[in-house]
């Protein structure tokens, strides 16, 4: 097999208090399409110790490898994933994507290089022949992930789509100019909350009745406007809209670049709102516009990321952490954009997290609820 990551692993600290790295394993079968392998699999080691720091196998592994191209099961927000077939069978020219979450023990750094081992069988008629292979020594990120104020003002906001479980941004493999991104990868689409756990009061079917709909977006962190698009109108929810041409995938927004290589994008604008424009110096907290419906966005929300480029396509998606909130609770059953119109009730089932109180330094999980 042949095996390419996709981004340079970056390590970060999540609210779990864990130190994590989450990047792709692209491997090919380099086998004749007539034969295929079975994958048992899949440990991570420090290519140092050769120390394992994280491994794959039977139900994970099918549930964290699919093939390039089929649609991502369970990711519509409504019904849960069907349980993934194992063993996981990889076909003879076959590329499949293998995505690493990897938590390592509290207090343990991330390893300076990785290395993956791949074990298995090739199935052949004569019955299956074992295979181990040491593939793709990656090297982590020395360059410590952005920590920043909050892209939004002060009270209860919904994380929704973070990372790192099966969700759009996460998985969002994209072919883009003959490569291979996940351009979403760390984002975060954030949500207003009320005094008692509602994302909307009212008719689902008015914009005005999402407490994210016009909600202050302010510059997490300072920096030259580097991109800025209006004009985009805001879609009527809840239905979800047709998909816009690529580059109205965003909406109406704003990136701000902040350091050599590190870009902020802001996106899913109310049209008319921006108040920056290329060029423009901005500081933190310094108002960029309202939280709008444009773009690619079936309820009002605040698409929020680190990018590695000034354009969203094609740019890779690194982890980032803000300096200071509190986690209050968690939603337990995904709802996100497409879905959060159509809840019988605007109000989130919002309940205790292991992880409530306050961070510093971290980056919010999926799902979680907190204070800015």
């Amino acid at each position: 097999m042949t095996a390419a990551v996709l981004t340079k692993p970056t390590p970060f600290v999540a609210t779990d208090g864990k130190t994590h790295l989450s990047y792709e394993l692209l491997t090919t079968s380099s086998l004749p399409t007539s034969t295929s392998l079975r994958l048992d699999r899949v440990e991570v080691r420090d290519a140092r110790t050769h120390r394992v720091v994280g491994s794959l196998s039977g139900r994970a592994l099918a549930r964290a490898a699919n093939p390039v191209g089929d649609p991502l099961p369970g990711a519509d927000g409504y019904t849960p994933a069907p349980p993934a077939p194992t063993p996981t069978v990889i076909r003879g020219s076959q590329q499949w994507i293998i995505w690493l979450d990897l938590v390592l023990d509290r207090g343990r750094p991330a390893p300076k290089v990785l290395e993956h081992r791949l074990s298995g069988a090739i199935l052949t008629p004569s019955g299956p022949s074992a295979f181990e292979e040491t593939v793709q020594p990656t090297r982590t990120a020395g360059r410590p992930p952005l920590d920043l104020d909050p892209p939004v003002r002060p009270g209860t906001w919904y994380a929704s789509e973070s990372c790192c479980g099966n969700t759009h941004h996460r998985r969002g493999l994209a072919p883009i100019n003959g490569r291979f991104y996940v351009p979403q990868r760390f984002a975060i689409d954030w949500y207003r909350v009320g005094d008692h756990g509602q994302t909307w009061e009212g008719d689902p079917a008015r914009l005005s009745s999402y407490l994210s709909y016009r909600q202050p977006i302010v510059a997490s962190a300072g920096g030259t406007v580097v991109e800025v698009q209006d004009g985009i109108p805001d879609n009527t929810p809840p239905l979800t809209p047709p998909i816009p041409p690529i580059e109205d995938t965003v909406g109406n927004h704003v990136t701000v670049e902040v350091a050599p290589g590190r870009y902020l994008l802001y996106a899913h604008m109310k049209p008319g709102s921006l108040k920056v424009r290329e060029g423009d110096r901005v500081e933190t907290g310094q108002l960029l516009g309202l939280i709008g419906n444009s773009g690619n966005s079936t309820t009002p929300h605040l698409h929020y990321q680190v990018m590695t480029t000034a354009h969203f396509f094609p740019t890779d998606s690194p982890p980032f952490t803000f300096r200071h909130f509190r986690v209050v609770g968690q939603v337990e059953p995904r709802i996100w954009d497409d879905n959060l119109g159509l809840q019988p009730t605007g109000v989130l089932p919002i309940t205790p997290s292991p992880y409530d109180g306050p961070h510093r330094a971290q980056y919010p999980l999926d799902r979680e609820v907190l204070e800015f």
